[in-house]
């Protein structure tokens, strides 16, 4: 499958740094032992179409019995999108899923009215050295889906549409773009893609949504003659039609974006909504830890433990 850009592979580009509406710097956080490179929200961005969260995990390296421990915790009103390049997660819900997420498969819960989940290093991978490296994203629900039952979906790899032209493989991890969909379900238009370039390669960004950015995770890559590092994210002008092409290393990169949503969200810990009430109504269900009497219970083969509410 090929997205046919129109563009010759030497076609300089056509529109100034301006372009680049957005540029957004992750900033690193410690989340007990682990540290993430968050892009989203930023002080200046908070959301690239309907995709409100952004975090960057790894890489790391642990040694044999080690590895990540996420407790159980509660999410309202999002999807959270897992996209693993190496390692693994176990994922656990309220919902009863049990599933070990792989490199190039897609995880996608999506929380609704609330939901409770859990991810840890796999035992097989704590039996020997491993590493972990991936992207966790969230994505924000329209204020006629903020109510829905929770959900689940993991789609193999094998599943998500492959387009490959031109030095450039895309795997599409969620939504559409250059004529593919993926079989995620999703409550907005948008598009999410994994995207390998070889040397000099060059990529058009989909025209066809409102909102588009790029994350850099390896590489780099030029934009109208300014050149790009890995870390970086861009958010571009909506309209342009914009290149990237990659540098002398090749460049990795997430291609996201979409419609932008009705209005701005609140976003509390690990709550997102389009209103405070839906968030203190949140906070308070998970204060009482009453598990299945309202909004939240555990994942039933990991109800040892759990998060408990910030203070």
């Amino acid at each position: 499958m090929s997205w046919n850009p129109a563009l010759s592979p030497g076609c300089p580009d056509t529109v100034g740094v301006e372009a680049i509406e957005t540029l957004i710097v992750p900033r690193a956080r410690d989340i007990g032992g682990f540290e993430v490179r968050r892009a989203l929200p930023a002080p200046k961005r908070q959301m690239v179409g309907p995709f409100i969260f952004f975090d960057q995990a790894g890489p790391a390296e642990f040694l044999t019995g080690q590895g990540i421990d996420v407790r159980p915790h509660p999410h309202i009103g999002l999807g959270t999108v897992t996209y693993l390049y190496s390692g693994d997660f176990h994922h656990r819900d309220s919902l009863g899923t049990d599933q070990i997420i792989h490199p190039g498969a897609l995880n996608w819960m999506v929380a609704g009215r609330g939901v409770t989940h859990s991810e840890r290093t796999s035992s097989l991978a704590r039996q020997g050295p491993h590493s972990l490296f991936g992207i966790q994203t969230w994505v924000a629900l329209p204020e006629g889906e903020e109510d829905m039952a929770p959900m689940f979906e993991h789609h193999a790899k094998e599943t998500l549409p492959l387009i490959e032209a031109d030095g450039v493989s895309l795997r599409l991890i969620l939504g559409t773009a250059y004529g593919a969909r993926a079989p995620g379900r999703v409550f907005s238009e948008m598009f999410y893609a994994d995207a390998v370039l070889e040397p000099g390669a060059r990529l058009p960004l989909p025209d066809d949504h409102e909102d588009r950015g790029i994350y850099v995770t390896s590489g780099s890559i030029t934009v109208a003659g300014q050149d790009f590092e890995a870390g970086r994210m861009m958010v571009f002008r909506p309209g342009d039609a914009i290149t990237v092409g990659a540098g002398p290393e090749g460049a990795r990169l997430m291609l996201l974006g979409g419609e932008t949503l009705g209005g701005p969200r609140y976003i509390w810990w690990n709550f997102v909504a389009s209103s405070r009430e839906r968030i203190e109504a949140a906070k308070a269900d998970w204060r009482k830890a009453r598990w299945g009497t309202g909004l939240f219970d555990l994942p039933p083969d990991d109800r040892s433990e759990f998060v408990p509410l910030p203070e």
